[in-house]
Formats: structure tokens, sequence, C-alpha cells
């Protein structure tokens, strides 16, 4: 199939012609989604997977140590680790995995196609929404066992291959305009009654707010903005002091976490990078527009909490200092956000707020 597939000379050119690009970048470079690039390949390095798809992750703890990769357009996350524990809710197509490795968040709800890959001896597992975009990846690695794999492989595999059709969208750009019944005072006594950083986005719900027009609006007791670049500062920060942190990357699919500390880092091109045995991060800092250090109360005491934004207002990436339920952040991470408020804020102008019907 994939010889006839009017894709694919497009992609061998661009093999042979030795592009280093990633795998999104070169669907970019080729005017197509990441999707189609793997869907013309069927029969030679890609297969696509039969749904439903939690059947599949479920299974993923019979084969031992994996690598996952969760990425938007401007950070990419890497862990290596089990896949294991496993849960999944039916009602809400969510998936759960926490592992001392792998931390992830799975709206399976929302992938539509999945392939078998093999590419330089690289196997790996992709799923793509029904944009064409990748929203999670599992990796063969090393300490895999390859018997345990190849029969999830051939359990889930598809005997003949099949094009999916992917429907790609333009940018999503959130709105700066406030809705025209915003209370502003509401907002802030809803903000202050938080008791989990869960119902955070709930409350954003009920005042129809965007993340950044929230953070816009509430204030510099709750929200401070800093100089894009600094969230590179602040990982360099938890690497000198050994400060344990939580790095959140996700997209419409999948919230990939990592906890604990970062040792290896290294500016390439543009990008910033976390290169630690278990642990990679890809970040690349041109993408950052905004960034923002926000506290939200809890029953656990303040949560801090810095949040990097691209030019459209989506989440590239958050910082969180490691924690539990119950347990207060760390003193040192409060020490390191400190440090960045003290030399990288940034003085700005909240916007008018002259749609606010205070009731």
């Amino acid at each position: 199939m994939s010889d006839t597939h009017p894709l694919y000379p497009h992609y061998q050119a661009a093999i042979k012609a030795g592009l280093k690009l990633r795998a999104r970048e070169l669907a970019a470079h080729l005017n197509t989604t990441e999707g189609d690039l793997v869907a013309c390949r069927q029969g030679i390095d890609a297969w696509q997977l039969n749904a439903p798809f939690h059947l599949i992750l479920q299974k993923l703890n019979s084969v031992g140590d994996v690598m996952t990769i969760t990425r938007n357009d401007h950070a990419v996350h890497e862990t290596k680790g089990t896949y294991h524990p496993f849960s999944f809710a039916e009602s809400r197509k969510t998936g759960l995995v926490v592992s001392e490795d792998i931390d992830l968040r799975l709206f399976i709800g929302t992938w539509q196609t999945g392939f078998y890959l093999v590419e330089n001896a690289r196997h790996s597992l992709q799923f793509f929404n029904q944009e064409g975009t990748a929203v999670h990846k599992v990796y063969q690695t090393d300490q895999t066992d390859q018997e345990a794999w190849q029969q999830l492989v051939e359990e889930f595999k598809q005997s003949l291959p099949s094009i999916p059709t992917f429907t790609p969208v333009e940018q999503r750009i959130e709105p700066n305009r406030l809705p025209t019944d915003f209370n502003k005072t509401q907002f802030v006594t809803d903000w202050e009654k938080i008791k989990d950083v869960h119902e955070y986005h709930g409350m954003l719900k009920k005042h129809q707010l965007t993340r950044t027009q929230a953070l816009e609006q509430i204030g510099d007791k709750w929200a401070t903005k800093i100089q894009p670049e600094s969230v590179e500062n602040l990982i360099r920060y938890a690497q000198e002091t050994q400060c344990d942190i939580m790095i959140f990357v996700g997209n419409s699919g999948c919230i990939q976490i990592y906890s604990g500390k970062v040792q290896t880092l290294l500016n390439q091109g543009p990008w910033f990078n976390v290169l630690d045995p278990n642990f990679n991060l890809h970040l690349k800092l041109e993408g950052i527009a905004q960034a923002w250090i926000l506290q939200r109360p809890s029953s656990d005491g303040v949560i801090t909490s810095v949040e990097a934004f691209d030019k459209n207002g989506h989440s590239i990436m958050t910082l969180f200092g490691k924690r539990k339920p119950g347990q207060a952040e760390l003193p040192l991470w409060q020490t390191l956000v400190e440090r960045l408020k003290a030399n990288h804020s940034l003085t700005i102008n909240h916007p008018s707020t002259e749609v606010t019907h205070e009731q």
C-alpha cells in the first residue's frame, strides 16, 4: 500500500536527503500531519493497531521497562520505567498510570488511531488524535521483555492496512476578550476558596476564563508574570540545589509527569535539555510567549507552580515542587521561586475589567 500512497515518495526523499527533524517537524516540513506520515508507510515499517486502546495499555505491564514520550509543539517529555499500574475509567474514557518512574493522565477518548512502528530497529506504539497529532508514544528499550512485547504487538496489530482519515484544524487562539458577565470580585473569592489544585480548572470553566486570562485578572497576590526565558533559570536553580521538582508536559490526549531531581542540563540550538538516564526534557525556549508564577490555596497550604504558555495561550509546561496530596510544598521550592520572582518578574498592566458586573 505504501508504494502507491502519494505521500510516501516525499517521505522517502526527505529521509534520503538526511533531514534531521523530529517526526512532528518533518510532517510540518512536508505540509502534512504526523499521523498521515506514519499511515503512508503501512506494510513497510508501520502497522495500524486495533482499538480499544486501553486494552493495549493494560497489557503493557507485562513487557517491563519502556520509554514513554508525550509532547506538544514546544516541549518533549520522555520517561523510562514500568507502565504499571494502569487504571481506566470507562465512563470518562480516561486512563491513569502512577508508578515510581512513569506518571500519566491519559485522555483516551480523544485518541483516534494507533500504530506499531519499527524505525531503524526502534520499536514503538504511537497514538494519534483525529487531527493526526501524536498524543502519546511508548518505545521498547534494552530492558523491555522482547517476547512479551512481540506477543502484545501480534495480538493488536491489524493484518490488513487501512488508511485513517485525519482532519487537521487551524491553531486555536485563546480569546483575549473577557466574558460580558465576568465578575472579578466573585472570581477572586472563588480562587481564595480553592481547597485542592484539581478544583482550579472547574473554577476557570465556571467563570469562562482561559488560563492566561485568569492569571491576568487575579492580581499580584496570586500571580506574577516573569520573563519567558527564566523557566530555564528555575530548572537550573533546582539542579544547583538538588531540589525535587515535578515537570508536567501535555497535550489534548495526555499529560506526562516527572517527579525528582534533575542532573544533566544542556543547551543545544533552540532547545534547552534535561538529559538524565530515566528522564529527558527538550524545551524550545523561543516557543514560550508567557511565563507565570502561580499560587493557589489548598487544604495543605499554598501551592506554587511556574507555568509556560505559547503565543496562542496554550500550556507548554508546568513546574511544581515535588509533593503528594496531604503534604505541604517543599520550603526549598518556595525559596527557589522567590529567587526567580526577585530576579525575573515583569511589571504588567492588568487588562481592563470594565465588563465586570459586580453583584
